[in-house]
């Protein structure tokens, strides 16, 4: 069953999956360090109404390496890591959101799908539950495994800046 929206709280750093208003699938995530924000260039996590602009990686193995939204044929290990410091990795599959508020997280200065917002998967060596991400939502690399596996491009999805509605509290 496919969801049809997904919920994430930065105040919670919390993700949600929902099919029909019933929640089916919940993480703990990491967000922007930066915290909340839509500009061009803030290194933020965009609030508001998203979709999801494209599905990338099916197919590849649990912590594929991904540069330009490519597979490089890596897979991460603390070793590979330790040969490459400064990179953001980028894991498993990808999500890419566009925004869907135009002059808010859509179009000039402050486009979502422009700023290469995604949940994906990240180090196993990395915390989740606290801001972390250069703006991306991260989430560890099993949990963005069956997550990609539930969302169908299309899927709406709704950044929080506040804690997630008690309706769908789990």
């Amino acid at each position: 069953m496919p969801l049809d929206q997904i919920l994430v709280s930065l105040a919670e750093q919390r993700l949600l999956g929902l099919c029909d208003g019933v929640v089916v699938f919940a993480c703990t995530v990491s967000t922007a360090l930066n915290g909340a924000g839509e500009r061009d260039g803030s290194g933020c996590t965009p609030r508001g109404r998203h979709r999801v602009r494209a599905r990338i990686g099916d197919g590849q193995p649990l912590a594929a390496v991904f540069v330009g939204r490519r597979p490089t044929g890596e897979v991460w290990t603390p070793a590979l890591a330790g040969q490459f410091p400064q990179r953001d990795w980028i894991l498993t599959r990808i999500l890419w959101l566009c925004g869907e508020q135009s002059g808010f997280n859509r179009g000039a200065g402050c486009d979502s799908q422009r700023r290469y917002i995604y949940m994906h998967g990240t180090p196993d060596d990395q915390p989740l539950g606290i801001p972390l991400s250069h703006g991306c939502i991260r989430l560890s690399n099993c949990n963005m495994l069956a997550l990609f596996d539930l969302t169908p491009v299309g899927c709406r999805v709704d950044i929080l800046e506040g804690p997630l509605p008690r309706d769908h509290r789990e």
